[in-house]
């Protein structure tokens, strides 16, 4: 007779998402995962597989949660451009907020740590980065047949300078004491949306 699990595999998850996070892939160990999670390494192996399959259901997970509130905030009916400016400007927020700094983005941070040699991350941080831009792209294209933007600028252009924007934004805000850094560069990107 199969055994029940006697923990909550979707509360591990986002579990083991919040240390992975905080501290990345390489200075989480499986026996700090153990501990976190409040679950044995056997039961780990047979829910998640290893630490890198879990650390990239994780990541799945971030990307998903982070995903659907951009598509929710972008799809609203009405004027496209003030959706997009509140992006940018959320995520400049985001970026200088003290309960963030620390953690940064999972996504940039696996881009940084993960990303020149780990083929499967790079793979999910360039579905979440392409899943970004599109969404940006797509308000942009509204915006610019609601006459919001001029029709001879560049929505997908437009839309990839903001992604990489937004990705520098989370990077410098994690490692700087400068708020107005942050805030500066977003306020001057948005003037391109002029």
């Amino acid at each position: 007779m199969a055994r029940t699990k006697e923990f909550d595999p979707e509360a591990a998850l986002q579990s083991a998402l919040e240390l992975f996070w905080q501290r990345g892939y390489e200075a989480t160990s499986m026996a700090d995962l153990v501990e976190h999670l409040g679950i044995g390494r056997a039961s780990i192996y047979a829910t998640f597989g290893n630490k890198h399959e879990l650390y990239l259901k994780a990541l799945d997970r971030y990307s998903e949660n982070g995903d659907s509130g951009l598509l929710r905030e972008l799809s609203q009916p009405g004027p496209a451009l003030p959706a997009v400016r509140g992006i940018v400007r959320r995520f400049a927020a985001e970026a200088n907020a003290d309960d963030r700094r620390a953690k940064g983005c999972f996504v940039t941070n696996t881009a940084a740590e993960l990303g020149p040699h780990d083929p499967a991350a790079a793979r999910r941080v360039e579905a979440s980065w392409d899943h970004i831009e599109t969404l940006l792209r797509s308000a942009l294209v509204r915006a610019q047949a609601q006459g919001e933007l001029g029709a001879d600028r560049d929505p997908r252009a437009l839309a990839r300078m903001l992604l990489v924007l937004m990705q520098g934004l989370r990077v410098v805000g994690k490692a700087s004491d400068d708020p107005g850094r942050v805030r500066d560069a977003a306020e001057q990107a948005l003037t391109l949306l002029d």
